[in-house]
């Protein structure tokens, strides 16, 4: 199937790794040019060199917690087609085990970061009559426990404000919408595991089809969503669990 996707920019954000790489590798093979964004430069570097035998790769340094960082990218991006909001990693814990500092950390990075991005990108996508805005969310933020509160309500939060602002992106000849992956085979699961004193394989034993969801898996439904091909959605956000969320 021909995504219609040739030409098109695509800024990620969180993309030196994990699910955001695997977007930067799905939309080059769509023939799009790729901005990956995050703070670690020279990861970022190592990434941009093993993506570029598929397509245009440029990378972008800063911390997007930050408000001008934010801004910053937007301006130096000059202009993009597509953006995967992707960046943030929010800590475990209960909510008598994580301080506020902590909290307002995480949530400036994922929380205020999506949301602001999102409006900078809307705004310039509304002025040209087109674009397309995604954000990959979290199965946490429909399934919340107290171990994660942190990341959930997070989470909760980014599902509404997506489904508000995708409900009238159309009106802007803009489409809105978020993914939630269930576990996913990353670097950051990987780590998780291993302070838990678990492997991979001990993680993905009560999993559907006794696996983890790969980050390709993750990435060509971002997308395949954010092409023409699917240009009806908006306002919707997507769990992408294999039927976990139902049991």
């Amino acid at each position: 199937m021909d995504l219609q996707l040739n030409g098109r920019r695509v800024l990620i954000t969180g993309g030196s790794k994990g699910i955001g790489a695997a977007c930067a590798r799905v939309f080059l093979k769509e023939g799009c040019a790729v901005l990956l964004a995050a703070r670690d430069a020279g990861q970022l570097a190592a990434t941009a060199q093993e993506l570029a035998p598929l397509g245009p790769v440029t990378t972008w340094a800063g911390d997007l917690s930050r408000p001008e960082e934010r801004e910053r990218l937007h301006e130096e991006a000059g202009g993009y087609d597509i953006l995967i909001n992707n960046a943030g990693a929010i800590p475990r814990g209960g909510l008598l085990d994580l301080t506020m500092v902590q909290w307002e950390a995480a949530w400036a990075l994922k929380v205020m970061g999506y949301i602001h991005l999102t409006q900078l990108a809307l705004g310039a996508m509304q002025a040209r009559g087109s674009g397309v805005i995604v954000n990959i969310i979290g199965s946490a933020g429909r399934h919340p426990r107290y171990g994660y509160v942190c990341g959930a309500t997070g989470n909760a939060a980014l599902m509404a404000f997506t489904e508000a602002v995708g409900g009238k992106a159309p009106d802007f000849g803009v489409r809105v919408f978020g993914i939630n992956p269930a576990g996913t085979r990353t670097e950051r699961m990987v780590t998780l595991a291993a302070q838990d004193g678990k492997t991979m394989e001990d993680v993905s034993a009560g999993a559907p089809f006794g696996r983890l969801a790969e980050p390709l898996e993750i990435a060509r439904t971002a997308v395949f969503m954010a092409s023409p091909a699917c240009g009806y959605v908006s306002g919707t956000v997507l769990d992408v669990d294999a039927g976990s969320g139902n049991k």
